[in-house]
């Protein structure tokens, strides 16, 4: 028994402990600097440009960011995340709301393929002689 966890604990001591940050480092006092900012070009300079501006209904602008953990064999995990969400419209900031790992909601994301509608689906073969043609010689210019 004592072999066993001696060799448990080797083993663990081998693995590693690393934290990367993902996406925006936001600053400490981030409601504090949102406070002062109207306009997008302010936003720009304290903030710096967004991740995603939505397409659909209202201009929102996303910034997000995260700790990833890295610990030994197990899958990474996430900390510290923060959302910050401006509203925009044409040059000015309508709203601001900053969200942090409890008012974000846990989602799992599925392991599986999407499936695309109307896909055509073709093995290795019919995908090399489906591109004969397709492409012009180099330096054509086409």
């Amino acid at each position: 028994m004592k072999k066993i966890l001696l060799l448990v604990a080797i083993v663990l001591s081998a693995c590693t402990f690393q934290t990367k940050h993902r996406g925006y480092v936001f600053p400490e006092n981030l409601s504090e600097k949102l406070a002062g900012v109207k306009t997008t070009a302010a936003l720009l300079d304290t903030i710096g440009a967004p991740q995603v501006k939505t397409v659909y209904g209202d201009d929102v602008w996303v910034y997000y960011g995260a700790d990833e953990n890295y610990r030994g064999p197990l899958a990474p995990s996430y900390t510290n995340k923060t959302v910050l969400l401006v509203w925009v419209r044409g040059n000015k900031v309508l709203k601001t709301q900053v969200l942090h790992d409890a008012d974000l909601p846990n989602v799992k994301i599925a392991e599986e393929e999407t499936p695309i509608p109307a896909a055509i689906e073709l093995n290795a073969i019919e995908e090399l002689f489906n591109n004969i043609g397709r492409f012009s010689p180099a330096g054509l210019g086409q």
